[in-house]
Parts: structure tokens; sequence; C-alpha cells
């Protein structure tokens, strides 16, 4: 049986990830607040914002920043997308 949170995202109940997506605290609340539907939507968005800033995830300049859109992503005013970006191509 899947457990349910309230999505601090969606706004309403949805079914909870399995496990915390990464260590630490923030990992923790991430699993606690978020649904997987906010969370797919995140790593969507999060792939744009890895592409468009050429983040390198292994570095922690690369992390600091990723960290820091997720947490505007879901508790902030919103992560934005670069001004430069163009869906269309």
């Amino acid at each position: 049986m899947s457990r349910a949170v309230q999505c601090v995202k969606l706004g309403r109940e949805a079914e909870g990830l399995d496990r915390p997506p990464f260590k630490g605290p923030l990992g923790q609340q991430v699993f606690e607040q978020v649904s997987k539907e906010a969370w797919r939507q995140w790593l969507e968005h999060s792939k744009i914002l890895i592409n468009e800033y050429r983040l390198d995830l292994t570095s922690e300049h690369g992390q600091k920043v990723w960290m820091t859109e997720l947490e505007k992503f879901f508790w902030g005013d919103g992560s934005t997308l670069p001004p430069e970006f163009n869906p269309e191509g």
C-alpha cells in the first residue's frame, strides 16, 4: 500500500515517495511533504535547469544551485527558467 502526503506543491493529499530522494534533512522534508507527482514535475523542471545552466551535479557549486532551486520550487516563490530558455528549440 502506498503512503499519502499532504503535498506542498499540489496543495492536496497525494501519493508520497517510497523513500527520501537523497540523504539529509532536506531529503527527509521532501519525503514527508512532496508527492510522487510533484517530484516528477521537479525532475522535468530540473532537467531544463541542468541543461540551460550547464550544471555539473558532481560539483559543490552545481549541487548548491540545484538544491536552492529545489527549495524555491517547493517552498519558495517557484524556480524560474533562464530568461533565454526557448522550449521550441
